[in-house]
């Protein structure tokens, strides 16, 4: 069970770079823009907010490689525990003020690696 947890770990941790990379480096491009819905204009006027974004979901993403290379396996858990959580918690607001699709996209995966975790811890 750890294996997979671990792999569901570094799924999540994996979507968040990618998000980093569409929100900092590709928002006003076709594909940034088809991913979030944006036409050219709003994605220019949102671009250093998305950019502020990425930042965020970098940081959830390098919490979670951390978390899976810490070498300390008790320390290892809690930090896999947090920051799954905290994207559990992101998606889940997500999901709320901007759009119901980001609860299967970012807060279901991480939900399931949560789960994961603590059967494996």
């Amino acid at each position: 069970m750890a294996i997979l947890a671990n792999i569901l770990v570094a799924l999540v941790a994996l979507e968040h770079v990618y998000i980093l990379v569409l929100e900092m480096f590709l928002w006003t491009t076709p594909r940034g823009r088809k991913a979030f819905g944006l036409t050219q204009e709003r994605a220019e006027m949102t671009k250093v907010m998305a950019a502020n974004q990425g930042l965020y979901n970098g940081f959830l993403a390098a919490g979670l490689i951390w978390a899976l290379l810490h070498p300390a396996p008790a320390f290892a858990f809690q930090l896999k525990l947090f920051f799954v959580g905290c994207v559990v918690v992101a998606g889940l607001y997500g999901g709320l003020t901007a759009s119901r699709k980001i609860w299967v996209i970012q807060a279901l995966p991480a939900a399931i690696a949560l789960i994961a975790v603590f059967l494996a811890g």
